[in-house]
């Protein structure tokens, strides 16, 4: 399951319907100051899911929509569409029969955000599990923000192996090591008092 294109209509910035194709590989984002550039990351962290305002960098959630200019007025409603290639047909059993999925959400000013899965409603936890079984999500440390890269740069290296280790998809490994290691730790010393007895 790769992304293939964005579609967004007046979310923060991108008030008339625009399309962006997504290449296969790694996707930069460029251009001069105030081109929407981090706008379009966090279109697709949104779609994927996120219910933090505040990594939206909005004061409430309905401060996505577009809030009107000099030239435009406000406007009611936003939603973004990410179009994903399952041609590979890696997508969860129960998305997995298309060769494209739609995940879309939208919201309306004062009354919340709808999701849709292939045009059928869907819960936000149901998209974020989507996502979340493709190692990616709202969250995923492979749409690398503003700011980003230097915080990398000047990073402990214990720190930049944190972050490799959950790109790579190994973190939740070391989770359940642990876990692992803390039944062992148990079943041996419930051993050690069964000798005593």
């Amino acid at each position: 399951m790769k992304f293939s294109r964005l579609r967004l209509l007046g979310f923060k910035s991108f008030v008339e319907p625009g399309e962006f194709v997504i290449e296969r590989g790694l996707t930069g984002i460029v251009g001069p100051n105030g081109c929407g550039k981090s706008n379009l990351v966090e279109a697709l962290r949104w779609v994927m899911g996120e219910s933090s305002y505040k990594n939206m960098r909005a004061s409430g959630m309905d401060d996505v929509i577009f809030s009107g200019s000099g030239a435009r007025p406000a406007r009611n409603t936003a939603e973004v569409t990410l179009f994903l290639d399952n041609s590979d047909r890696t997508a969860p059993a129960a998305f997995n029969d298309a060769d494209e999925l739609q995940v879309s959400r939208r919201i309306e000013r004062e009354a919340g955000s709808l999701y849709r899965i292939n045009g059928k409603e869907a819960r936000a936890k149901d998209v974020q599990l989507l996502f979340a079984d493709q190692s990616t999500g709202a969250r995923s440390p492979s749409m690398v923000g503003q700011g980003r890269i230097g915080e990398l740069i000047q990073a402990k290296p214990q720190a930049r192996r944190a972050l490799l280790e959950e790109a790579a998809g190994i973190s939740g490994l070391h989770t359940r090591r642990h876990e692992a290691e803390l039944r062992l730790k148990a079943a041996e010393q419930n051993l050690e008092r069964l000798d005593d007895v």
